[in-house]
């Protein structure tokens, strides 16, 4: 039986996804697994270059569905009773799935688990938070801001928050573990999300029937972030903005005439 389905979602990755894939390949997790490739119809030889790994399922979409649907799709296709949501621009190193995996096991109160991730100089990043809100959204983005300015007091303060596990609302899907029976009791990732706060919505769901998110600081994963923003800008620009009116319209409906107000002022 397959403990554990391994599902990365690609859309014009192919060098991101190699490099992904060879790690896994590398040091591959002890715990029985699969890897599932979602292709979003790439026009860069993606799917090809996947299908070229050994024991690697290619899931080749007709057309880009989205970071949800096509998670959805792996996991509706597949059978294990862990699910790894990882996205195709990380490289994992040696023991860091199956150190997840331990730590989400023995929290038995918790459908998720996300690890802390660090950049390829090895500094890390926020990959957890409170629930997407105004303030804490200001927060999060000051914050995020300062670290991408190379603040020294920035970095000292996510370092120091990255290093304390802490059950949270959120943790970022570019790493996800979740326990199958929580992410199909929720109906999986909600799927007007195209690209962008869909695991902040996904965890949410989970918490909303009483679970919990876990953030364990003994496990880091290496997060090459920001590849989409730099391949297609405006795209990728389009997407945030469409899934930030998602959510706060579902989440916060009050505030979501505020923001599109807001977002209209700037001409967005």
């Amino acid at each position: 039986m397959t403990a554990l389905t391994i599902v990365i979602v690609s859309f014009n990755a192919r060098e991101d996804l190699a490099r992904c894939l060879d790690s896994l390949r590398a040091a591959p997790p002890a715990i029985a697994h699969e890897v599932v490739v979602v292709d979003n119809a790439s026009g860069d030889g993606s799917a090809e270059t996947a299908a070229s790994f050994p024991g690697v399922r290619v899931m080749a979409l007709p057309a880009n569905v989205g970071f949800a649907a096509a998670n959805n799709a792996a996991i509706r296709a597949t059978a294990g009773e862990l699910i790894l949501l990882l996205n195709s621009d990380t490289i994992v190193p040696p023991g860091a799935i199956d150190g997840l995996v331990a730590a989400l096991l023995a929290s038995a109160d918790a459908a998720a688990a996300g690890p802390r991730l660090v950049d390829a100089a090895g500094l890390p990043e926020l990959s957890f938070g409170d629930m997407v809100a105004p303030f804490a959204e200001w927060r999060q983005k000051r914050i995020v801001a300062a670290l991408e300015r190379g603040e020294r007091g920035a970095r000292d303060t996510v370092e120091a928050w990255t290093r304390v596990r802490r059950y949270v609302d959120w943790v970022s899907g570019a790493c996800l573990l979740v326990r199958r029976a929580d992410a199909e009791a929720v109906g999986l990732l909600d799927e007007r999300f195209f690209m962008y706060l869909e695991d902040v919505d996904f965890c949410a769901a989970l918490r909303a029937r009483g679970r919990r998110v876990l953030f364990t600081p003994d496990v880091a994963i290496t997060h090459l972030r920001g590849r989409s923003r730099q391949s297609a800008p405006a795209a990728t620009t389009r997407a945030y903005r469409a899934s930030h009116r998602a959510f706060y319209a579902k989440h916060h409906p009050g505030w979501a005439v505020l923001l599109r107000a807001y977002l209209t002022l700037k001409g967005a």
